[in-house]
């Protein structure tokens, strides 16, 4: 949701100085999150934009940031030259002053894209102020966090692991055995400890495009006949291994098809996510990486070497990078220890697999995903993870 005070009717306000105050939130951290951001003129009087949306699951930090970043785009949209960001995240204020490095993955493409905004101005200070100071900015961030439709998602969630939780006390104090490992330690050397959410990552079928080799993102084309029986295979496969609690799929038809075949051999309903989409590959949407390198060879150059540049009309693979993060926080939150079957594309799967081995982005450049290829990682609840398989074709 957005609200917005000082523009009307398409006119733009060129306001010279501003204040930026912004506040994220996470109720469970991780948990469902969102962020609030106000722009005052340079008096602090007269309220003159505003902005709050509902994030989903995601970590105080996460929603800190988002905050930021909204009110900057917010400051620039008014046109301002100077502005004086007040924040009550000594992390974000202290990052974004150039003291503290930012090292959490989750934390980076977020800084980089605050840093594109700010150099954008002429001027930009950073304050910390305390929580009091910053009530409407926090205002807004709750608001945002009444706004999440996943908020009673997590709430039964919880619900149920805390009756699980009392169920496995009580038989403790009976002398029964242990159902449920709390501290269950992770694979080989990761250190993690408890039940992982087990993505079960499953690339769609073939279509003509990929058959072509062809960049294919927000396009549209259909399995073909082999497309489907990969996906036939891989449900069987899929349902040979059982203990599956969901699927969820990409928009796109190519998925959609996949994965219905998976839903159907489970016997489970899929559930779409948006943010499991193809990147968008904007102008060499359809043709092949020489064509797209020939087109524009500079643009592609920088587009290979750096995940904050976007194709041309496109999507980057940090914004990819940035929706993919949201969508395993939400499913980490909303399927504790569960095993879930992603049914997705090459960009988004890779970048799963990136973030469960906590690598750069030259994953995205090397890593080869086959048609229909299962690759598997594992997310604890204490922030480990682990990467079980990478481009299983074994079935087909």
């Amino acid at each position: 949701m957005r609200r917005d005070h000082g523009a009307h009717q398409g006119i733009r306000l060129v306001i010279p100085a501003v204040v930026v105050e912004a506040d994220g939130g996470s109720r469970g951290n991780p948990g469902p999150a969102g962020y609030g951001a106000v722009v005052y003129d340079a008096d602090h009087v007269r309220v003159l934009a505003e902005r709050r949306e509902s994030l989903g699951v995601a970590t105080n930090n996460v929603a800190e940031y988002r905050g930021l970043i909204a009110g900057l785009a917010a400051a620039a949209e008014l046109g301002a030259r100077t502005v004086a960001v007040r924040m009550d995240s000594k992390l974000v204020i202290e990052q974004m002053s150039g003291r503290w490095q930012v090292k959490h993955p989750a934390m980076i493409p977020l800084a980089k894209q605050a840093r594109a905004l700010v150099a954008g101005f002429d001027a930009v200070s950073f304050t910390w102020i305390p929580r009091a100071q910053n009530s409407h900015a926090d205002r807004l961030a709750n608001e945002a966090m009444d706004d999440a439709p996943i908020v009673d998602e997590v709430r039964a969630v919880n619900s149920t692991l805390a009756q699980r939780d009392t169920e496995v006390a009580g038989s403790r104090s009976r002398g029964e055995p242990r159902a449920t490992a709390a501290r269950e330690p992770g694979p080989g050397w990761t250190g993690a400890h408890g039940r992982p959410t087990r993505l079960l990552l499953l690339r769609h079928g073939q279509t003509e495009l990929s058959i072509q080799r062809r960049y294919s993102g927000r396009g549209n084309p259909p399995l073909t006949e082999l497309g489907r029986e990969q996906a036939d295979r891989a449900a069987r496969m899929l349902a040979a291994k059982g203990n599956i609690a969901a699927v969820v799929s990409s928009p796109l038809d190519r998925a959609q098809a996949t994965a219905a075949a998976v839903g159907q051999a489970l016997r489970l309903p899929v559930r779409t996510v948006d943010g499991l989409t193809e990147t968008d590959f904007g102008a060499w949407e359809g043709l092949t990486f020489g064509e797209a390198a020939q087109r524009d060879p500079q643009s592609h150059a920088r587009w290979l070497g750096d995940p904050s540049v976007p194709a041309p009309g496109g999507e980057s693979f940090d914004a990819v990078r940035e929706r993919v993060e949201a969508v395993r926080r939400d499913l980490v939150a909303l399927h504790p220890g569960a095993n879930i079957v992603v049914v997705s594309h090459v960009t988004p799967i890779k970048t799963f697999l990136q973030l469960a081995l906590g690598v750069g982005p030259s994953l995205l450049y090397r890593l080869h995903l086959d048609l229909a290829s299962l690759s598997i990682a594992e997310f604890y609840p204490d922030g480990g993870a682990s990467v079980r398989l990478v481009n299983d074709t074994s079935y087909l």
